[in-house]
């Protein structure tokens, strides 16, 4: 059995961090660039800056804890 929380939070870490570290690994190293513009059709007020790779941490944490919370809620119920 898993611990929902525990399994959203994980989750929720994992995907606000990993987009933090993307967007701002951007930012410093490619100067910009595309390759994760298409988030702002998703997120609101998402850029390829600094602000945006913050926004993108809550956003990225929010929208991987549900589903994280969602899938220990599933594997509970079927397991």
């Amino acid at each position: 059995m898993l611990k929902k929380n525990a399994f959203g939070l994980a989750c929720g870490l994992v995907g606000g961090l990993g987009l933090f570290i993307l967007t701002n690994y951007l930012v410093l190293i490619h100067h910009g660039g595309e390759t994760l513009i298409k988030l702002n059709q998703v997120y609101w007020g998402y850029s390829i800056t600094f602000g945006g790779s913050l926004l993108a941490l809550i956003y990225g944490f929010v929208t991987a804890y549900l589903a994280g919370w969602f899938i220990a809620l599933l594997y509970n119920i079927f397991a």
